[in-house]
């Protein structure tokens, strides 16, 4: 069975208090985007993992993917599966692409060994493989609450617009980017300001991370000026970056530079 795990961009993120368990309380628009990893599950004599494109650091056992097998073969009779994995979706970049993996990974599994697992079965599932793992089950936009984990219907089509990517050569790790953090517990309603018109969204729907990233990190700042240089209704980090996308009315040129970043057209 082959599937395409699909990156996703944050519109929006709010980050409003640190628990006692060290996550942090935010809130986010999750949205897809057309930007594919390649994932395949064959049934196989011994559990194997053999990953090409991007390289991934680390042993076999720590891959999202692996766990993501391990976690459901706990409670479920699964064969031995040989895992194949291509990656393209960048890392580091704020885009899920692990998550989308796993998600993806516990979607496959469950039709190819007709498991028969509910949506919510899956979210419980994936939820306990990262904070947005959950979302990519449903992979449709959704307002996202607690840790990422917390998901709800919003109403945002967004398919008659165009969405370019950009990753500059910067890796930002999650734990770099909640340290210049400041929790606010009042918010900034993004719940009512997705809904405003996206013209509307660049001085009312904020991703947190993005100013003092952007302070560490001059070259992101000037990649969203030049997102909006070329036409950009909106432009945002996303995630804790360092990937950045505009939303455009029509197809832009984006000026390609391959020694500064990649572009993604989605």
């Amino acid at each position: 069975m082959i599937v395409f795990p699909n990156a996703k961009i944050n519109i929006g993120l709010q980050v409003l208090k640190k628990r006692s368990d060290q996550y942090h309380e935010l809130e986010t628009v999750f949205y897809p985007v057309n930007i594919y990893d390649v994932l395949e599950v064959i049934e196989a004599k011994e559990t194997a993992f053999y990953p090409t494109g991007i390289v991934i650091d680390g042993k076999m056992e720590d891959n999202i993917c692996v766990k993501a097998y391990y976690l459901l073969a706990k409670d479920y009779k699964l064969p031995s599966v040989e895992i194949h994995l291509h990656k393209t979706i960048p890392i580091g970049a704020g885009l899920g692409g692990g998550s989308s993996d796993a998600a993806f990974m516990i979607k496959a599994l469950n039709d190819k060994f007709e498991l028969k697992l509910s949506i919510e079965k899956m979210e419980n599932y994936a939820a306990t493989l990262g904070a947005d793992c959950a979302f990519f089950i449903q992979n449709k936009p959704l307002f996202a609450e607690g840790i990422g984990t917390d998901l709800s219907e919003i109403s945002l089509d967004l398919s008659s617009y165009y969405f370019v990517v950009v990753k500059p050569k910067i890796h930002i790790s999650t734990s770099e980017a909640y340290k210049s953090i400041i929790p606010d517990s009042m918010g900034k309603d993004l719940n009512k300001a997705i809904l405003e018109p996206i013209e509307n969204w660049k001085n009312s729907v904020i991703n947190d991370f993005e100013a003092a990233i952007v302070n560490s990190y001059p070259e992101i700042g000037e990649i969203k000026q030049q997102l909006y240089d070329v036409g950009a209704i909106y432009a945002s980090m996303s995630g804790s970056g360092s990937a950045l996308y505009g939303i455009f009315r029509k197809k832009p040129f984006f000026p390609e530079n391959r020694e500064r970043y990649q572009i993604f057209y989605g």
